[in-house]
């Protein structure tokens, strides 16, 4: 084994993500200093990350602690603990029991599929059903979420819902097994109960979504060669997980809850590295289903809390997932024994041509002076189940930052009888429904504008009285509120007055006198439609509003608070603004929740078209003019045009 020193000097900046032998060391020294039991199953290994001033004084070379955030399941007792391993003193110097919760799902939880084909009484149920083969059965393990006392916490629990296959790669979500699911006891891995609402019949019609499975597909030969080149190699510059792109400069890393997380964010100013953003990342996903009937009412899925949008991304070694000049970075993990388990290609970095970075045409002189936007994207794809998920963090040369989700994969589907007519969803094909749902994502947005004092303002625009001030009626202007404490800034959007929020340095100024500023400029977004009585609106109150800002506490991590699987609710973000802290000239967080509304149509079938969701944060008085300016002149070639 290394010696803690030769360890930690392979590890270039403190934010650097936990390498395969570091979760090793950290696994050891946790189960030699507690002697754990076998029966100990770990759903979380992570950096434990250092304190902000220890990131932010980092000099190349200056020594630091590396600790690891350990979380511990003992299945045997159903027991949750925390811990926090010392790799640099090879020690545990932090361990507590955290009573009355379940962490989130492991890999090895998704077994529940071959208990339940293995089970007498599940088989049974197949067989009223026609099925006479469980191979051909495929279960999607569903988190319990908390509707009454036999979900409670004491017992680890997932539902597991049902689909059959024709054949080895047919696609079974064309064939629900709508009235069967089972509830699974994940520690003892088997069946507590099964529930039989009734028979449906299979849907008639297949929905296999290649042409190798389905004979109905023929693909278009119309389309010629689209390739994009970059013969002088890319742009940006890669040292570890540290990155550097025009004038952009910034982190990365990888958790198995969040997926990728961004990390102190700057931007080159005329000589001058400007802090934005000390972190971003999504804090939670949540997933509400409209149907009310006892086979999907159920359904509320906290993708990241409950599954780990991280530990499910996809290897993007095959496939078209990013075109161009790649740079890939592995994800390394760990699996419920501790184990380290790395995802191959899990995030990819690359920069994209986005058409017209300003444009001018002098009609007088005829003179034009057009510019290309680029940007640079990072991003990662996660599949939960039936759905498929890609993050993208965007970068743009006039000192633009996006994230944008791109939805796609499967719709969650059930079987209906010949003649009905879903209430809650739409046939996607005959006496195949699938139930109308939402996506909301919350991202946890840790602002560093310009330093560490900040504060959030509400921008709304309102028509300017009638009088002879304004001889047109036509007039409108911008009203400005800044926000002081955390229950002030639980706001909504509002179309009608253009609502905008802006995050400020009251203590720096641009030259025109203004506090500098970034604005959250969002994109698609919606409301929840669940009563407050539910336990969706329970477990997730946050969801009622688009924006939270609270006073930066590294514990306060995510919108559904730490262990939202099987919780009854009343933790997270609706929690910590309860404290109603100052928030004007502080250390601020800011949470951003978008929606997204999907009423299926039978186009979404038998695969979905990517559906796009986003938000840019957009500087404001942050640089003095166009930061863009001084991009160079497009080069025009043969057979194209610099104008499209």
């Amino acid at each position: 084994m290394s010696t803690p020193e030769n360890v930690l000097q392979k590890v270039q900046h403190p934010l650097e993500p936990l390498s395969a032998g570091e979760i090793t060391r950290a696994i050891a020294i946790l189960r030699r200093k507690m002697n754990l039991s076998e029966s100990v199953r770990f759903p979380q290994i992570v950096l434990h990350e250092p304190e902000k001033d220890v990131v932010l004084n980092y000099k190349d070379g200056d020594s630091f602690d590396r600790e690891v955030f350990i979380i511990i399941l003992d299945s045997g007792t159903n027991k949750t603990y925390e811990a926090v391993v010392s790799l640099t003193k090879e020690d545990v110097i932090s361990w507590e029991h955290i009573p009355g919760v379940q962490p989130g799902f492991m890999l090895e939880d998704f077994d529940i599929e071959e208990v339940c084909k293995g089970n007498p009484e599940y088989q049974a149920a197949l067989l009223k059903r026609g099925v006479t083969n469980p191979d051909l059965v495929m279960i999607d393990p569903w988190s319990a979420g908390y509707f009454n006392e036999l979900d409670d916490p004491s017992t680890r629990v997932a539902r597991a819902l049902a689909w059959v296959r024709k054949s080895e790669k047919d696609n079974g979500y064309a064939y629900p097994l709508t009235g069967l699911y089972a509830v699974v006891d994940l520690n003892k891995m088997e069946i507590i109960r099964i529930e039989d609402y009734g028979v449906k019949p299979l849907p008639p019609t297949e929905g296999n979504y290649s042409p190798e499975q389905s004979s109905s597909i023929e693909l278009r030969t119309s389309l010629k060669p689209l390739d994009i080149v970059q013969p002088e190699g890319p742009s940006f510059e890669v040292n570890g997980h540290h990155i550097k792109w025009q004038k952009w400069d910034f982190r990365i890393s990888f958790t198995p809850r969040e997926g990728l997380v961004i990390h102190d964010v700057g931007y080159e100013d005329k000589g001058e590295r400007r802090s934005i953003l000390y972190r971003g990342s999504l804090s939670e996903m949540v997933v509400p289903y409209a149907d009310t009937t006892e086979m999907h009412s159920r359904q509320n899925a906290f993708d990241a809390g409950e599954y780990g949008m991280g530990q499910l991304a996809n290897p993007l070694t095959l496939g078209c997932d990013c075109v161009g000049h790649i740079r890939y970075f592995d994800a390394v993990l760990a699996d419920g024994k501790g184990n380290p388990r790395t995802i191959p290609n899990a995030i990819c970095l690359h920069e994209e041509d986005y058409g017209i970075a300003w444009k001018h045409t002098d009609w007088r002189t005829d003179d034009v002076e057009v510019r290309r936007s680029r940007r640079l994207v990072v991003s990662f794809f996660s599949t939960v189940a039936n759905y498929d998920y890609g993050f993208f963090w965007s970068f743009y040369t006039d000192g633009t930052i996006e994230q944008e989700v791109k939805l796609t994969g499967m719709l969650n589907t059930g079987a209906v009888d010949e003649d009905e007519i879903p209430k809650y969803g739409n046939l996607v094909a005959p006496q195949l429904n699938a139930t109308f749902h939402q996506h909301f994502f919350n991202f946890r947005l840790d602002f560093q504008l310009d330093g560490m004092k900040n504060s959030v303002m509400e921008i709304n625009t309102v028509p300017e009285e009638k009088g002879p001030h304004n001889p047109y009626n036509n007039g409108f202007y911008p009203v400005t509120t800044k926000f002081k404490t955390e229950k002030e800034a639980i706001r909504k959007m509002n179309l009608e007055s253009a609502r905008t929020w802006k995050v400020i340095n009251p203590n720096r100024k641009n030259f025109v006198g203004q506090p500098v500023g970034y604005k959250i400029m969002t994109g698609e977004n919606c409301l929840p439609f669940a009563n407050d009585d539910s336990s969706l609106i329970k477990r997730a109150g946050f969801l009622k509003n688009h924006l939270h800002v609270t006073k930066f506490n590294r514990n306060e991590r995510y919108a559904s608070g730490n262990y939202p699987n099987q919780n009854r609710g009343g933790d997270g973000l609706s929690k910590y603004v309860e404290a109603d802290r100052n928030i004007e000239n502080e250390d601020i967080v800011v949470w951003y929740t978008m929606g997204h509304h999907h009423i299926t149509r039978t186009e979404d079938w038998p695969i979905m078209p990517t559906a796009y969701t986003n938000f840019q944060l957009k500087p404001v008085g942050f640089f003095d003019r166009n930061p863009a300016l001084d991009l160079p002149k497009p080069i025009e070639k043969k057979g194209s045009s610099c104008h499209m």
